[in-house]
């Protein structure tokens, strides 16, 4: 136990005293920040609006014009199109909006200087759009009450509903914030893994490649060295995961303040997002953590120098790219395709589609439970196989590749069997 500890202890310092840790640690916090800013700017926070001159020889046009665009547009008024082309030249609007009609067809010529971005253009194509549909309407003769009645979009509304004792009682199981908290899961794992499976590679491969595993087993079992790099990479990850619990929960109080924020969760019962289903994730988070770890320390044990180990982490890269693509393409807009209900029982995808189908509400209890079942005894039974063979291999120099040394590896476990 007490080499088990030392090595356990040796991995994770070495691994939380490293740059690329803390800068894995401050991504997260850098681009929320990005994403922040990026909003800041898309919504207009340190953009002015664009100087538009729209001409016209329809004086109703203008008008509407005014009314529609001119929470968007900084609207200047010019008599003719030659006056506003002027300004263009002289730089003193950004764009000329020429509309005409001719029979009721509305058609609109935007002359710019400086690009108006797709919002905007999307902005004036609706308005005109708008317009023509009004034209056309009055042509028909419709009074105000039955052009309105005409323009009035449909109304939808849906409402979830359970049956208590035979009485329809209204669900209120926050949908929407489930829905979000299961599709950043699904991210997230994704990229922890990616992340942690090259490491934990690097960790298994590293004296290895050294070759002086001759020395370290002469005081340790392979068993011990292999479960030791594991564990020490995993408290590693557990770190950066608890900091960011720290961080979120000392941060919550100010992040809960701020407009869009407290709209959001203004109506929402938390206390139902942090019960079984967060639990629920949770265990199918670092249940696809730990199993996707150990498939990556079995790949780092057949290769024989870190050179090799982004290779040798490929099939982990690719499972975890399949189970990415099921849930967050296939389940997030039918939960209920078969695909995505398999995928959810078999271990290495499970982690991936699971938390998609408790966001939707369509899988039970007992169904939850039988996949997390087979994940972690999955994740048990595929940590004493790499132990083994780590075991077989770890003193395996083949230069024949991956395959020759899985090869050689099930060579040696079954002649120690014999």
């Amino acid at each position: 136990m007490n080499k088990f500890k030392v090595i356990v202890g040796d991995v994770y310092r070495k691994n939380v005293k490293t740059f690329s840790f803390w800068l894995m640690l401050l991504v997260p916090f850098i681009m929320a920040g990005f994403i922040y800013v990026i909003g800041y700017f898309s919504s207009g926070g340190f953009n002015s609006d664009q100087a538009l001159a729209v001409i016209s020889d329809d004086p109703q046009i203008l008008q509407s014009a005014e009314e529609a665009l001119k929470n968007d547009f900084d609207l200047k008024d010019y008599p003719d199109e030659a006056a506003a082309k002027k300004a263009l030249a002289d730089e003193k609007v950004d764009g000329v909006l020429t509309i005409t009609v001719d029979q009721q067809k509305v058609s609109g010529h935007l002359t710019n200087t400086t690009s108006f971005g797709s919002n905007d253009e999307t902005i004036i194509s609706a308005f005109l759009s708008s317009y023509q549909q009004s034209l056309v309407m009055s042509s028909l003769n419709l009074t105000p009450d039955q052009l309105t009645a005409v323009q009035t979009p449909a109304t939808f509304s849906a409402q979830k509903v359970t049956f208590e004792d035979g009485k329809e009682v209204p669900d209120t199981q926050n949908e929407d914030l489930q829905f979000a908290v299961g599709f950043v899961l699904v991210i997230i794992i994704f990229f922890v893994i990616l992340t942690y499976s090259s490491i934990i590679a690097q960790e298994v491969a590293a004296e290895k490649g050294t070759r002086i595993m001759e020395v370290i087993l002469s005081s340790t079992t392979a068993q011990t060295h292999f479960y030791g790099k594991i564990v020490g990479v995993l408290l590693a990850a557990l770190t950066q995961f608890a900091a960011y619990i720290v961080i979120g929960v000392v941060a919550w109080p100010f992040i809960k303040k701020q407009d869009f924020v407290a709209s959001f969760i203004g109506n929402l019962d938390l206390s139902k997002i942090f019960g079984s289903f967060l639990v629920y994730n949770l265990l199918f988070f670092f249940g696809g953590v730990m199993i996707y770890s150990v498939l990556a320390a079995l790949c780092g044990s057949l290769v024989n120098k870190n050179e090799d180990v982004p290779k040798a982490v490929m099939p982990v890269t690719y499972l975890a790219l399949i189970g990415y693509l099921i849930g967050i393409s296939i389940g997030t807009g039918d939960p209920e395709n078969i695909v995505v209900k398999v995928t959810s029982f078999i271990p290495f995808l499970s982690s991936f589609t699971m938390p998609v189908r408790l966001a939707s509400d369509t899988v039970s209890t007992s169904q939850i439970i039988l996949s997390l079942a087979i994940l972690f005894g999955s994740t048990i039974l595929l940590t004493l196989f790499s132990a083994r063979m780590y075991k077989a291999n770890v003193l395996v120099y083949s230069e024949g590749g991956i395959f020759k040394s899985l090869k050689q590896s099930f060579g040696i476990m079954k002649n120690e069997k014999a």
